[in-house]
């Protein structure tokens, strides 16, 4: 790697090492971080396949643990709505310029935050017609963004399944979808050799942080942690969204 990429990637693994802290602690919230902040050093298509190995390698420390709480009924469906929607994200990840992208990026990472810091809370558990297209939703902004979290986030912590069973579909959930978002990728010949590299430049970054989050999620304040969370994505997505713009001005 040429001396002047060596200060962007120790920054960007840096960013990595804080989102992997709230991945551990939270279950999500990865991607979101690590892609709005990673998409001020890189364009999307260049560093959205690591985020996507990266997840999936948090996604496999993290599960083992959680197994007997993932609310399975929920999850399938979700799963699949998920598979139907990601070709068409990455349709646009592919064939759309990067300084749109950025702007796409932040416009939805600040509707997401929004939605996420008012919360909404089901008395019943969706449908599974509802879940899946939830699960649609997601799969479209996972291939485009590789973020698709905030709609099954919304859909698990505002439902009656709960924190601990939310926590752990979500990380089954990540699994599961970036591992066929990754298959995805790599069909539009976006998994390259430097995309392997920064990801394993990257690891020890994100195992790291995710056993400093998972250690903290017993005594920490999940109110006060969730909103630290929210308020970072708000201000990235800003920055995100003015280098896009910037960009598209020239």
């Amino acid at each position: 790697m040429p001396a002047i990429e060596v200060i962007p990637h120790l920054a960007a693994a840096g960013l990595v090492f804080l989102a992997a802290i709230v991945r551990g602690y939270s279950g999500f919230g990865f991607s979101l971080l690590a892609i709005t902040a990673l998409s001020l050093l890189f364009a999307p298509a260049e560093i959205i396949p690591s985020i996507f190995m990266l997840e999936i390698a948090a996604s496999l420390h993290l599960l083992p643990g959680l197994w007997r709480e993932i609310h399975w009924r929920s999850l399938w469906p979700l799963v699949i709505g998920t598979t139907l929607g990601t070709p068409v994200g990455v349709y646009f990840l592919a064939n759309v310029p990067a300084a749109p992208m950025q702007v796409a990026l932040a416009v939805f990472v600040l509707t997401a935050t929004s939605l996420l810091w008012r919360g909404y809370a089901l008395k019943t558990m969706p449908s599974q017609t509802t879940t899946a297209g939830v699960g649609a939703a997601a799969g479209l902004a996972n291939g485009a963004f590789g973020i698709g979290g905030p709609p099954v986030i919304l859909f698990y912590f505002a439902s009656p399944a709960g924190n601990v069973a939310g926590r752990a579909s979500l990380v089954a959930y990540f699994l599961i979808t970036d591992f066929i978002g990754v298959l995805f990728l790599a069909g539009q010949g976006l998994v390259t050799g430097p995309a392997l590299i920064r990801t394993l430049i990257f690891l020890p970054a994100l195992f790291a942080g995710v056993w400093l989050g998972a250690r903290s999620f017993r005594s920490a304040d999940p109110a006060v942690f969730r909103k630290w969370v929210l308020a970072i994505l708000a201000v990235l997505a800003l920055l995100t969204a003015a280098k896009g713009l910037l960009t598209i001005a020239q």
